[in-house]
């Protein structure tokens, strides 16, 4: 089979294409010929060593895709041979398992069922940018651990950066659960793509009066902030924040520091979550995953020009252009067209 591979760290030039075997499924492991391979930030930090690792077994890219079960090892239940499924974290502590490549042998528990009607870039768009998205989302003291309609009630959200992956999803699955979504975004042609995602209140952060008009619309304060730029918003955060809200942060896009102002946040009772899909847990990646798919059944999720979220397309054997295009700031969701399924 064809399959993207490294055996170094280092810009996308160390990806190439070669001819591999295709792996067979042990226990507890579901073989998934992949359609659709979804390229993440992630993806490109882990190839050029940015996490601190030393050296590296010959490895495949790309933790998000979406495919039909090929074949199943022994022991595994809810899942048969022709089902359409989503997978996440394929190559988490699994080098070989990354979905840029025809076929793809991952634990059961991270594959997903992909909803009737759901398109395989649909899904291999879903993985860690809309559980990271939930995971942020459900992290609030005073807010459900699960989403669902109607949860977010009277709730009012703000999403740092709406027009990002994860931006995107989370305000999504915010109004799908009934927030009153505000964004923050950089320009015009962004603040397009977050209205278009569902955001009903968009706000430029360079504005002056940025914090006046997000208190215009939640006199009291927001009630939780999914964060993609910690240390550049800090400031306007805590201007905007209720008390005993929380800011979830998943990023520090710009790499500004953040430091923290102990006395304003202890008259805030802020509580502060960072998020990182790795050491979650599979309980609750599960359980976000649920809530996700109910979402994408409800239509509550879509990708695409008109979501929002254009689709930045690549062919396998262009996989290094597509690492390019994410580490580059591509905007849009950038897939792999690995098969046509």
């Amino acid at each position: 089979m064809k399959a993207v591979v490294h055996s170094e760290l280092g810009d996308a030039d160390v990806l190439r294409v070669t001819e591999i075997d295709v792996p067979e499924p042990a226990a507890g492991e579901v073989r998934i010929r992949v359609a659709v391979s979804g390229v993440n930030p992630t993806d490109w930090k882990a190839r050029s060593g940015l996490y601190g690792q030393g050296e590296i077994s010959l490895s495949v890219p790309n933790q998000d895709g979406a495919g039909v079960v090929d074949a199943i090892g022994p022991g595994v239940t809810g899942l048969a041979v022709g089902d359409r499924v989503w997978v996440t974290l394929a190559a988490y502590e699994r080098p070989a398992s990354g979905t840029a490549q025809e076929y793809t042998v991952v634990p059961a528990q991270r594959v997903f069922p992909l909803p009737a009607g759901a398109s395989f870039e649909l899904g291999a768009s879903t993985g860690i940018p809309a559980i990271t998205a939930h995971r942020a989302l459900t992290v609030g003291e005073d807010l459900p651990s699960r989403l669902a309609p109607g949860v977010f009630d009277g709730r009012t959200i703000l999403v740092a950066g709406g027009a990002g992956a994860v931006g995107h999803a989370a305000v999504q699955l915010a109004r799908w659960a009934g927030a009153t979504v505000v964004t923050t975004v950089s320009g015009e042609a962004k603040a397009a793509s977050a209205r278009a995602a569902g955001a009903q209140h968009v706000v430029n952060y360079r504005d002056e009066d940025a914090a006046e008009q997000i208190r215009a619309i939640a006199p009291d304060g927001v009630d939780l902030i999914v964060e993609v730029a910690a240390g550049r918003n800090s400031e306007l955060d805590l201007a905007v924040l209720k008390p005993r809200g929380t800011i979830a942060i998943y990023a520090n896009d710009g790499d500004t520091p953040f430091a923290v102002d102990v006395r304003q946040n202890m008259g805030l009772n802020t509580r502060y979550q960072f998020v990182l899909l790795y050491s979650v847990g599979w309980d609750k990646l599960t359980a976000a995953a649920e809530d996700i798919n109910a979402a994408i059944e409800d239509g509550a999720l879509p990708v695409g020009d008109a979501a929002g979220l254009p689709l930045v397309e690549f062919t396998l054997d262009q996989t290094d252009d597509a690492h390019r295009a994410v580490e580059s700031g591509a905007v849009g969701k950038v897939l792999i067209k690995v098969a046509d399924l």
